[in-house]
């Protein structure tokens, strides 16, 4: 479909915002909604977007660019150095075990050159950065050590397309040099392969000394303008100028940014740069998915049915197989390895790069690469489908075998009448404070490692998914007093108290919520204890910051119940009304004003009050300056 850009940028975001709805009521990964949003606009169904769909890749890999510079603003040198060890370690044996096995058939069982079997085994072996981390990031696992171990692995990958993209040229010779398609910005298409790879090697060098040397002291300029506005204008410039140069020396504008980010970590502008171009990045990394979806090309794949299927899985055995097994030299956990294997099986958007620019260099045959970038797309489509195939079928039955000699939860003896579901930050606060004050807990945690760890420093925490009912059962559920579901992720909390709710009603439920609306589900419930964590924290350094303006602490203390009150009550009130968006803000809108008089009320009544508490004569003061 020939239109405007309005018009495209319609069609964009209705797919988004319709699909990624669809996905999240049925339980899936919002970026399973985007793909499939791509794939039914794409040209290849519906054909609203985009011809054969590398227009629509060229677009939406500006995703990619936004979210590669955030990364490397995250990477400081100081962390990368600790975290060497898995990612030269286990991000290098990962991807140089998978390239030498993909390649060695390509060159005895495909009769492939070695040059073409070598850069279709360097671009197979990437993972997509853009999926894994997106999808850790919604399941709140980026912090799990699966998460730690992916993400390695993933910017050891991002780091390798550096010297990738400037060996292929050296595996070509000048003569057999031919450009399947123009490049018009790339200087160095006419260029030997010697050349090309010392402008690439110079490009990158000029990222990292104009971005210490021009970057940061132009930034310092900006900022003493106090201008929000320009600075984020000047964030934006900055991205896209750097992919803008990567472009015309023939790179990935993605891995320009990358390295554009890397030098700007350490500097005074790397949360300002974070936050100015975070909502950029959600957005346009949105668009990358759609790009995704829209970019499987159905004709072939129906012409190929077989071969491509063939290549699919060949891809994602050996991946998996490469995978569990550095993930086991490494000593992860049996769920964390499944996890880790399973994150990251697909091939990455950093391939289509790859194979992309071995098309141009006619290093590889123009039928495999329609083939390898359908297989790619594919895989990386199915990887929200095999992650929570994992979570919901294998991983709480496979995944727990082999630790179950020291995690079963049948070997739970002890019969408390509190038990604390999910034992991270939140959860192991409470225990602590139960702990100090006499009263013991059954304490169940589904992460492995964190167990390890929990048990050296002293406390008895019990291995296993607290939503199974079998655990719940043998931590003594039927005759405890008190659930406190303190489990990181909201949806694994929803289904822990429907399955607490549902088999033990006897028992008491304290559930935390992160939000309002965590809260309006466990209401829907029937919990009525619940603690939103953003509530009180807020409240208290408010009540705090009140104090170091000169509030007496008795004042303060009293503002600060009554608050939490009255928002209590509203809690109460806007429940039934946020399906409908609309009346819940103006009711919200409502109770925010009603809250502010009541607590203006409850001051000016206090002057007029037989209180005669130590500050009541402060409060007098204040109430005469409102």
């Amino acid at each position: 479909m020939n239109g405007s850009f309005l018009l495209e940028a319609i069609i964009y975001l209705s797919a988004g915002v319709v699909f990624v709805s669809l996905a999240k009521k049925l339980g899936l990964s919002s970026v399973l909604g985007y793909v499939i949003g791509g794939m039914m606009i794409g040209p290849y169904v519906l054909g609203w977007i985009g011809t054969e769909g590398e227009d629509i890749m060229h677009f939406a890999e500006f995703g990619v660019v936004m979210m590669l510079f955030l990364i490397g603003l995250e990477i400081e040198p100081e962390q990368f150095w600790k975290m060497r060890k898995s990612i030269v370690g286990l991000g290098g044996m990962q991807y140089s075990l998978t390239t030498l096995l993909f390649m060695l058939p390509g060159i005895f069982i495909m009769g492939w050159s070695w040059q073409m079997s070598l850069a279709v085994s360097l671009a197979l072996s990437m993972s997509s950065t853009a999926i894994v981390l997106q999808t850790l990031k919604e399941k709140g696992l980026s912090q799990t050590t699966a998460g730690q171990a992916s993400f390695s692995v993933l910017l050891f990958q991002d780091i390798m397309v550096i010297p990738i993209l400037a060996l292929l040229p050296l595996l070509v010779s000048q003569g057999e040099i031919h450009l399947e398609r123009e490049h018009p910005q790339a200087i160095i298409k006419d260029l030997p392969g010697w050349l090309q790879t010392l402008l690439v090697l110079g490009a990158v060098g000029l990222v990292f000394i104009s971005g210490r040397f021009l970057v940061v002291p132009g930034l310092r300029i900006i900022s003493k303008t106090r201008i929000r506005e320009l600075f984020t204008a000047s964030a934006l410039l900055l991205v896209v100028a750097v992919a803008y140069l990567m472009e015309m020396v023939g790179l990935s504008p993605a891995l320009g940014a990358f390295l554009a980010g890397v030098v700007l970590a350490t500097s005074e502008f790397r949360h300002e740069l974070e936050s100015d171009l975070q909502p950029f990045k959600g957005l346009l990394l949105g668009l990358f998915f759609i790009g995704v979806g829209a970019s499987i090309n159905f004709r072939l794949i129906g012409r190929e049915p077989l071969t491509i299927a063939g290549v699919v899985a060949a891809i994602v055995f050996v991946k998996a197989c490469v995978l569990f097994a550095a993930g086991r030299l490494f000593r992860l956990k049996s769920d964390q390895n499944l996890s880790f294997t399973f994150n990251l099986s697909q091939v990455g958007e950093f391939a289509f790069v790859i194979l992309a620019f071995s098309l141009q260099l006619n290093l590889v045959e123009r039928t495999w690469n329609d083939i390898l970038m359908a297989a790619t797309a594919i895989t990386m489509t199915l990887t929200p489908v095999w992650i929570a195939i994992n979570e919901k079928y294998i991983d709480p039955y496979f995944g727990t075998k082999e630790t179950v000699e020291s995690y079963t939860p049948d070997t739970i003896h002890e019969k408390h009448p509190v038990i604390i579901a999910g034992f991270g930050h939140f959860g192991s606060t409470i225990g602590r404070f139960l702990r100090a004050n006499g009263v013991e807990a059954t304490i169940l945690d589904f992460d492995s490692d964190r167990v390890d760890l929990l048990r050296k420093m002293g406390f008895k925490v019990y291995y296993g998914d607290a939503t199974r009912l079998d655990l719940l059962e043998a931590a003594g559920a039927a005759h405890a007093k008190i659930l406190i579901a303190a489990i990181d992720s909201p949806d694994a909390n929803a289904i822990l108290i429907h399955n607490a709710r549902k088999h033990f009603p006897h028992l008491h439920i304290m559930a935390r919520a992160r939000n309002r609306f965590d809260a309006y589900d466990f209401l829907d419930e029937g919990v009525t204890h619940i603690y939103r964590e953003t509530l009180y924290t807020s409240v208290h350094l408010a009540a705090d910051a009140l104090r170091h303006l000169g509030f007496r602490a008795y004042t303060v203390k009293r503002m600060a119940q009554n608050f939490i009150k009255y928002d209590e009550e509203a809690l109460m009130k806007l429940k039934s009304e946020r399906n409908n968006m609309q009346q819940y803000i103006f009711s919200a809108k409502k109770q925010i004003e009603m809250q502010e008089k009541l607590l203006h009320e409850d001051l000016l009544q206090h002057l007029t009050s037989s209180d005669h508490c130590w500050d009541s004569g402060f409060v007098r003061e204040k109430t005469k300056q409102l």
